[in-house]
């Protein structure tokens, strides 16, 4: 890599974010933080400020934004606004986007715009606006996306960018989640605890909700869609409840490619980071020797309907990702806010997806609004 990379960390504070300084910290030669944005929590922003001597900071909650700024001499802005200031600023020429949920759009497609390089952990910005970022980076080829979900950059990396229509089908690994044994018919009784316990990744509590109702597969089915360009009929799940297989790519000719490690974020994201060189990392290695057997179970969409529901959004096309993807992130925070059960989550998304009139996407101001509709439908589902 010929020089240093000037990283805008979106996310800093989350899971994604706390394995990308994990990764910094090994290559300071390789890699430099220009800004973070965080949502609110400015105690753990301000040693990380400290550590990477870092000038730039948006805070997306004004409050918590005004508070750093008496504490810290940089720069801070707040909000929408100073994430597209952020991902404009002349020192970034990379934006690594650890952004949870539709936030994380605009920036993806703005940094697109200007010609940057993004590195996507905001699945969001593919499921909720994947044809106008594909559109964006048709227009814009000097820019560039990477993919840091682990099945997303296991694909990428299997293609090796083989054309598509060498692809018999691809197909994405889940863990399965917490409830993969579970009876269905005990699911009435899951707590707020027993959902937040994943088996074998430790992310933050909505994405470990999502996957443990299965919408996180879901939304990485369409998300998948729209960075290969592969149909739905090609795209499938298998769970692997190890997570050792991250990803397999299934190619015309009968090879099966898959890509394999031990459960760490900071793979994918320097992979996402370094493409495509590949630097070293100090990370656990995996043992096939001692792992012994590789597991896989088909999915069971009954039990688990979220992963039905986001095959259906998808080859619906339109708006229906974003009314989806709304529609859930407002769900499961009802859900984590002890407002609905575990197991009327499926329920409720489905009810407002069947209600939603979904149109043709033509602009983020039509995603955004689709979206906005899809959490007013979720309160008024709620108080009916």
């Amino acid at each position: 890599m010929p020089q240093i990379k000037h990283i805008a960390l979106l996310g800093a504070t989350g899971s994604i974010g706390d394995s990308t300084l994990k990764v910094i910290r090994q290559h300071p030669d390789k890699f430099r933080i220009a800004g973070v944005a965080i949502g609110s929590k400015i105690d753990l922003l301000l040693p990380i400020l400290k550590e990477f001597d870092i000038p730039f900071a948006v805070v997306f909650d004004p409050k918590a934004a005004e508070a750093l700024s008496k504490q810290w001499s940089g720069k801070v802005l707040a909000g929408m606004d100073g994430l597209m200031e952020l991902v404009a600023d002349p020192s970034v020429d990379y934006v690594l986007n650890g952004l949870v949920g539709s936030i994380g759009c605009r920036p993806t497609l703005e940094a697109i715009r200007l010609g940057k390089t993004v590195g996507l952990a905001n699945k969001e910005s593919m499921v909720m606006a994947g044809d106008l970022i594909n559109a964006a980076l048709r227009r814009h080829p000097e820019a560039g996306l990477i993919p840091i979900d682990s099945e997303h950059s296991a694909i990428f990396q299997c293609l090796a960018g083989r054309p598509v229509h060498e692809v018999d089908f691809i197909q994405l690994t889940a863990s399965g989640g917490p409830f993969r044994e579970r009876p269905k018919n005990t699911f009435e009784a899951i707590t707020k605890a027993d959902a937040l316990k994943h088996p074998t990744w430790v992310m933050g509590a909505k994405i470990t909700i999502d996957s443990a109702t299965l919408m996180n597969k879901g939304l990485e089915v369409i998300e998948a869609h729209q960075l290969f360009g592969i149909g739905f009929d090609q795209i499938k799940v298998v769970v692997h409840p190890s997570s050792i297989v991250h990803s397999l790519v299934q190619f015309r000719d009968g090879s099966l490619m898959a890509q394999l490690g031990c459960p760490d974020m900071c793979v994918p994201i320097q992979y996402a980071l370094s493409w495509p060189e590949r630097l070293q990392l100090e990370t656990p290695r995996l043992d096939l020797a001692t792992v012994g057997k590789l597991e896989f179970f088909p999915p069971d969409f009954e039990k688990f309907p979220c992963l039905r529901l986001a095959f259906e959004a998808g080859r619906r096309g339109g708006t229906a990702p974003a009314v989806l993807n709304a529609a859930n992130e407002a769900v499961v925070d009802l859900f984590l806010n002890d407002r609905i059960p575990f197991h009327k989550i499926p329920a409720l998304l489905e009810n407002v997806l069947g209600r939603a009139a979904i149109t043709e996407l033509h602009s983020i101001e039509e995603a955004v609004a689709a979206d906005a509709w899809a959490r007013r439908e979720v309160v008024e589902s709620l108080a009916s």
